[in-house]
């Protein structure tokens, strides 16, 4: 028995140094980038141990370009794959299917974006398909009612799930009137309102390619990429107008505690958010607030986690995260609870969050944190889907291939002096905003202990808040 235990532990040691060892030694793989007379960007990176291509694209037009049409990024979008001026719909579906390839689209809080992944011997096939899809989207008028009212179900049956719809309303209460509070897929109101024509009028005004990146990772030659790209792609009529940024205006900083009691009156938990302000993608201290988060929340074996769930068992799970934007960001702890336990919930919460501040860390925590995020950091960057996704991330938050080629070096040099100068700076711990999603009889006595209370009710619309 001893013998089995002595060669698990070697093992054991030996899988753990292979690991740091493929963490330090991982660097980004060479790419290319070039830009056309009308301000496209493009990134090629060849991959050539799996005859596969991914494909990225992103642009400036997401749901912070709403403005009073919620919603209206995310349905042009999807409307894309609606039809474009040479194909049908069915035909482009028919195409896909028949190759085995995909192509998706989508938008977020800032940019929207298109994926795609296909058999290199596909690649002029389904190039051309993307083109058209990105230059010439068609908005049929029946399969944008068919989409919107299929949208509009599904903003009524997320209601049924808090934790579908807490990450908006925490949204709305942090960032306000700012751009960053817009709800991603909309309201009811505001996506019953909308036409085709806003659609195409939110295509015509967003979709340009200055500002713009396509990225292509896979096996491919890239002069010959070049070429292809660029007859598909120079066509593309340009902005001749600056574009304003809505999310460029400050973000106003919580000056009080607030809590939005979200009121579901049959619910049997309570799911909350506590947080505040967060960082920019960009920020300096990115690498070292993600490994101190790693230990607070991060991880399974966290100090959140192991006080909420495993020390109290007053959950299943809780957890923190900083959402990095371009122009700012959030902080937030989440997890749920049973309605009795909700204050013991929040409560415990706060108490692992104050610790962390008057304790700090220690060196064995710290390493533990550095070694575990080192392992985990080559893992997302291994398929070409991955890695096509990461250049365009780099074109957005504009971060070069230092991020990645320094990423481990760059863990190892956080102190555990430099790792509490972070909790300090970076992590709340007062002027927080509480989002509960419960059954206000029972919890609104428990919220108001926490702050200023507005409630709303959950079978209304998420609207941005003053």
């Amino acid at each position: 028995m001893e013998g089995i235990k002595h060669k698990i532990m070697i093992f054991s040691l030996l899988l753990i140094t292979s690991i740091t060892v493929s963490a330090q030694s991982f660097k980004l793989p060479d790419y290319s980038s070039f830009k056309l007379a009308n301000g496209l960007t493009i990134y090629l990176m060849e991959q050539h141990d799996v005859p596969v291509i991914s494909v990225s694209a992103i642009l400036p037009a997401g749901a912070i370009y709403d403005y009073d049409r919620s919603g209206v990024a995310s349905l042009t979008a999807t409307a894309l794959k609606h039809g474009t001026k040479n194909f049908t719909k069915e035909k482009i579906d028919e195409e896909l299917d028949f190759i085995g390839a995909n192509v998706d689209t989508y938008a977020s809080k800032e940019f929207s974006g298109l994926s795609s992944k296909f058999a290199a011997k596909d690649r002029d096939k389904v190039l051309v398909i993307i083109k058209e899809l990105l230059l010439n989207p068609a908005f049929d008028a029946a399969e944008f009612e068919k989409e919107k009212s299929r949208l509009l179900v599904q903003l009524e049956q997320q209601k049924e799930s808090p934790r579908s719809v807490i990450g908006p309303y925490f949204d709305t209460l942090l960032y306000g009137n700012h751009a960053y509070g817009n709800v991603i897929n909309g309201n009811k109101a505001t996506v019953g309102k909308l036409t085709v024509n806003d659609l195409k009028d939110f295509y015509k005004t967003n979709y340009k390619p200055n500002g713009a990146a396509i990225t292509v990772v896979g096996d491919f030659v890239s002069s010959d990429m070049k070429v292809a790209l660029s007859k598909l792609f120079s066509g593309w009529e340009k902005s001749v107008v600056e574009k304003e940024n809505p999310a460029s205006n400050s973000i106003k900083v919580p000056t009080e505690n607030k809590v939005l009691l979200v009121n579901k009156g049959d619910a049997k938990e309570t799911t909350f958010y506590i947080g505040s302000a967060g960082i920019s993608r960009n920020n300096p201290d990115y690498v070292a607030i993600e490994v101190v988060n790693t230990l607070f929340g991060g991880r399974f074996t966290s100090m959140l986690n192991d006080e909420l769930r495993v020390n109290s068992g007053l959950t299943y799970g809780a957890n923190s995260r900083f959402n990095a934007l371009k122009n700012g960001g959030s902080f937030v702890i989440s997890t749920f609870t049973a309605v009795k336990t909700t204050e013991a919930a929040i409560d415990k919460a706060l108490e692992v969050l104050n610790k962390l501040h008057s304790n700090g860390l220690d060196e064995k925590s710290l390493s533990s944190a550095k070694n575990y995020v080192k392992g985990q950091f080559p893992p997302r960057y291994e398929t070409t889907g991955q890695l096509s996704s990461l250049l365009s991330q780099m074109f957005w938050y504009n971060f070069d291939k230092s991020f990645i080629d320094n990423f481990e070096k760059n863990v190892d040099g956080l102190d555990l002096a430099k790792a509490n100068q972070i909790i300090a700076k970076y992590f709340p711990k007062d002027k927080l905003q509480f989002v509960l999603v419960g059954k206000s009889e029972d919890i609104k006595k428990i919220a108001e202990k926490y702050g200023k209370v507005s409630e709303v009710q959950i079978d209304d619309d998420i609207k941005k808040r003053n």
